[in-house]
């Protein structure tokens, strides 16, 4: 009589084969940005060690490009940290949305959970978890290898940065392009393109009149409290 496979075998394929499935685009879209970041960081006067540091500490793309804009523009530490601590605050909702699925989860693996957080994983893991078919193992296969996908990749743009005159290839126009794409994602109603626009005047106007870089934080504040109560009224 022939022994029958245990069912999970049969119907759940490995967890590291799995999540690597799952996180393969993200890992391939992040080669190109963490290239371009590398390159950008590298003028700034970052090397190859500072660049993968701060990939590891930090691992978010968008506040990269930021900091390393704004560390090229001459701003002020305080700047720096409180502009990316606004861009960086919508990880606190992606990060409740998943913190249903990890009531029984060991506090070591919430944290490196946590970690490695980001739009794309999230966009991965969420749905998956919503639909009963994924577990905080092969989530942490998606960040993890996302991660190593992007820190190798940024570091790999700083070494090769010093091989690429300034401004060449387009690169400098990378966090613009990157961030006119996020955007674009989120226009899902009229409210979010209200939202916008309020944020890209606000922005210009302050700019005028407030020296430093401290308007994109007052911009962004004052459109999301416009966007927050013009969503409520419209409810």
């Amino acid at each position: 009589m022939k022994k029958k496979l245990p069912q999970q075998s049969l119907e759940n394929p490995p967890v590291l084969q799995d999540g690597l499935i799952a996180g393969w685009p993200i890992c391939l879209g992040y080669v190109p940005i963490g290239l371009a970041f590398g390159v950008l960081a590298q003028k700034a006067g970052l090397n190859p060690l500072e660049i993968g540091l701060m990939s590891i500490l930090v691992f978010a793309g968008s506040s990269q490009f930021i900091a390393v804009s704004m560390l090229s523009a001459g701003a002020s530490t305080l700047a720096i940290v409180m502009t990316t601590f606004m861009v960086n605050l919508r990880h606190v909702l992606m990060s409740s949305s998943l913190a249903v699925f990890l009531e029984n989860v060991s506090r070591a693996k919430v944290s490196l959970m946590a970690y490695g957080v980001t739009d794309e994983s999230f966009a991965v893991n969420h749905p998956r978890w919503s639909q009963g078919r994924w577990d905080i193992d092969r989530a942490l296969v998606v960040n993890h290898s996302a991660n190593l996908a992007w820190i190798i990749s940024t570091v790999l743009g700083g070494v090769g940065g010093q091989f690429i005159p300034a401004g060449a290839l387009g690169i400098d126009y990378a966090l613009i392009a990157m961030f006119i794409c996020l955007l674009i994602f989120q226009l899902k109603s009229r409210i979010y393109v209200i939202t916008a626009i309020i944020a890209g005047v606000a922005a210009v106007v302050l700019a005028l009149v407030i020296p430093g870089n401290s308007y994109i934080i007052l911009a962004a504040i004052i459109a999301a409290t416009i966007g927050l109560v013009a969503k409520r009224y419209a409810q």
